[in-house]
């Protein structure tokens, strides 16, 4: 393939995806699996069940094979496991808690894999009455409360948040192709700051530990969510740079950022975006057992096509006072909330050194170089993220 076909694929590949985006979300389809074991979940699922119908989605009282949207309801003692039949499924974990735990998001972060969701709702005791508690895979957290009498604002409050996200659309197919140039199977200077880089985001306590999923799934179920998610692991934070006009070399999924050493499986090629599938092409020696590019690669992909000045890219879970940041709290991997952090970069005074929140997420760095980047955020995030 030409240099000249690979740009024009890109082009084209940026076209589609645009596209996607301009249609509006799709109502579609969605079931409830499992019993609400209390009253007020009943109370709940119903008023989620509600709203979902009055918005146009269709009830299946079984699961369909390609549903869309599932609602799995369990006890906060035995979670249950709702098993995809397809990719595109979004399962939310839907459970209450008797007692409001001293942290939220430490307490319920792990219902997220114990039931194989996407997203858990979490009704927990608030001073005022129930609340619901969104927690997502990237580690967002945030409450909404209930008002007395006020049903029908606090299930429409409910919707408005969980549609953009069980509506989006995800890319985390990878296709692997041993097209790799020799010359680059041991990297190049531009992967060398990619590794350094690592190096010091980690000196700079950047870089959470990975989540520990091992120690609360089985192996079949930790392959399960590998599957689901994308992930390599639950680690945090990814580098990039720019490669030529349309490759960027960026770190794999679930790695030690501190040790990005062998390029295929710390450090891959990404070549192009393949809407088809839709994946994100990897260009890999042929020597290498290749990792999973970082579920974040579709963002990057998306900010190097639409601002060709930008040379590096930096996401950590940390965040900046006075900052810009994404509206909707999208899941990362898809094509929404990519375009959310390009559209947001279009509106900087210079693209090519910005500093973007991702809502209740983290925060998107973009610099002429990886060197540059690093030298301007030295000792200037927080590492709390706000959530909303």
């Amino acid at each position: 393939m030409t240099t000249e076909q690979k740009m024009y694929n890109q082009v084209e590949a940026l076209a589609e995806a645009l596209r996607l985006l301009s249609e509006e979300p799709e109502s579609g389809t969605f079931t409830i699996y499992g019993e609400p074991p209390t009253p007020r979940l009943r109370w709940f699922v119903e008023g989620l069940r509600q709203e979902l119908e009055r918005h146009g989605h269709i009830y299946h009282e079984q699961a369909i094979p390609d549903i869309r949207l599932v609602l799995s309801v369990f006890q906060h003692d035995r979670p249950r496991r709702y098993r995809r039949k397809a990719q595109a499924t979004f399962v939310v974990g839907i459970t209450e808690l008797p007692e409001r735990p001293a942290d939220v998001l430490s307490a319920c972060y792990p219902f997220l894999l114990y039931a194989l969701a996407n997203l858990v709702l979490i009704l927990v005791p608030g001073p005022e009455g129930p609340e619901a508690h969104f927690v997502t895979l990237e580690r967002g957290h945030y409450g909404i409360p209930y008002q007395e009498g006020e049903d029908a604002q606090f299930f429409a409050t409910i919707y408005e948040r969980l549609h953009p996200l069980a509506a989006s659309h995800l890319v985390i197919n990878n296709v692997f192709r041993t097209d790799l140039e020799p010359e680059l199977w041991n990297g190049d200077e531009i992967t060398e700051q990619i590794s350094r880089a690592g190096k010091r985001l980690e000196a700079m306590n950047l870089l959470p530990a990975p989540f520990p999923v091992h120690e609360l799934l089985s192996e079949d179920d930790l392959r399960h969510v590998k599957r689901l998610y994308g992930l390599g692991g639950l680690s945090y934070g990814n580098l990039s740079a720019r490669k030529d006009r349309h490759r960027f070399w960026m770190s794999a999924s679930g790695v030690n950022k501190a040790q990005l050493e062998v390029i295929g499986r710390d450090i891959l090629l990404v070549s192009g975006f393949d809407p088809t599938i839709p994946a994100i092409v990897l260009s890999v020696p042929p020597n290498v057992e290749p990792r999973r590019v970082s579920v974040d690669a579709i963002e990057h992909w998306m900010i190097y096509q639409q601002h060709p000045d930008i040379g590096a890219i930096v996401h950590v879970h940390a965040w900046m006072d006075g900052i810009r940041s994404t509206e909707i709290n999208y899941p990362c991997g898809t094509l929404e909330l990519a375009l959310a952090v390009s559209n947001v970069l279009a509106q900087e005074p210079d693209p090519t050194r910005a500093v973007i929140g991702l809502k209740n997420h983290g925060v998107t760095i973009t610099g002429r170089s990886m060197d540059e980047i690093l030298e301007r955020i030295d000792g200037k995030l927080i590492p709390q993220v706000p959530m909303a």
